[in-house]
This record gives C-alpha cells, sequence and structure tokens, in this order.
C-alpha cells in the first residue's frame, strides 16, 4: 500500500508496541488527516451579520444570550454558532443604541426590541436572514464532511492501535476503497 494514507508500516506489525509497528505513523497520519479537516473553511461572519441575526431574532420574540447563539446555529443547519464574545457585545451595543431593552430576572438577561430596535429590524426584513446567506448554507458542507473525516481517523487509528495484522490490512483495503469512491464522486457530472 505504498504511497498510503497509512504508508507501509503495518505490513512489519507482529505484536505490540515496539514490535515493528509503527505506532507514531498511525497517529502522524490521523493528525495530519484531522488538521486538514479542522482548518476553518467559511465560518467565521462579519460582525454586521451577528447584528443583523440578533435584530432577527429578537423581532420574533425576547431571548436571553444563550438562546441567541442556540437559535442562530439551528437555522444554520450547524453550519454558523456565534461564540458568547461576539453575541454578547453585539447585544450591549444595541443596548446602548436604545435598540433592545434588558431585563433581568433570576440573574438572566431577556432582551427585547425597544420601539426603535422594531422599527430597524423590521427595515431589514425583507432581506435574507444571515444564517440563510449562501455562505451560511454552503458551509454545511464544510461541518459534515469534516466530522465524518475525524471520525474515520479515529477509527482507522483504533484499528492501528488494537487491530490483529489481518484487521489492520482489511482496515486498509477499506480505506484506500473509500478514497477511490470519494474521487469517482468528484469524476461524476
Amino acid at each position: 500500500m505504498g504511497g498510503s494514507f497509512l504508508g507501509d508500516g503495518f505490513a512489519g506489525r507482529r505484536g505490540g508496541v515496539g514490535d515493528g509497528w509503527p505506532v507514531g505513523s498511525v497517529w502522524e497520519a490521523m493528525e495530519q488527516l484531522r488538521g486538514q479537516f479542522e482548518q476553518k473553511v467559511g465560518t467565521r461572519v462579519g460582525r454586521g451579520d451577528v447584528r443583523a441575526a440578533v435584530l432577527a431574532l429578537l423581532a420574533e420574540k425576547p431571548m436571553h444570550g444563550y438562546q441567541i447563539i442556540q437559535e442562530i446555529e439551528e437555522r444554520s443547519g450547524g453550519a454558523w454558532k456565534p461564540s458568547p464574545g461576539s453575541v454578547y457585545p453585539t447585544l450591549q451595543l444595541l443596548a446602548d443604541e436604545t435598540l433592545i431593552d434588558v431585563e433581568e430576572s433570576n440573574g438572566r438577561k431577556t432582551y427585547s426590541l425597544t420601539d426603535e430596535g422594531r422599527r430597524v429590524a423590521d427595515a431589514a426584513a425583507d432581506a435574507k436572514a444571515p444564517w440563510e446567506a449562501p455562505g451560511a448554507r454552503d458551509s454545511g458542507r464544510a461541518t459534515a464532511l469534516p466530522k465524518a473525516g475525524i471520525g474515520l481517523a479515529h477509527a482507522a487509528a483504533q484499528v492501528g492501535r488494537s487491530g490483529t495484522p489481518a484487521q489492520v490490512e482489511q482496515a486498509v483495503a477499506v480505506l484506500d476503497e473509500a478514497r477511490r469512491k470519494l474521487y469517482s464522486i468528484l469524476a461524476q457530472d
């Protein structure tokens, strides 16, 4: 299997670690694959998008900050989950601009639109919500595929760590076939 994902190191395995088994090679390959999949691809959005998303959600009903984060993640199909470090400063800015009111109850702040905030939200109602923007929809492919790839890398590493030589050989064949099938997907019309 020269030049493949896991290299030629599997052929020499006779026993456990130290018996010719290249455990480091498996981990190195897994880390390389994980690194390729975990690269952030199009998940960052502009500050205006967070602001627009917050206004759009608060136009529907009052919410607390964590609800806003969850709603954005859910509506974007998991493609966009803004951090608290982007949502809470946006909420503070909107409060400073008197576009939202803040009500604290039982240690939890609930945000709602003021009349001015409702006018701003209504003016933007015809525009697509930020989680519906083409970038947000398309980046779903930047989440499902990497998760599947990371899961595959973990499984391959587990077989490499604890599998018998025959199991490792079977796993290599499965990975080779998966690679060929993935390329055939790209080759289709």
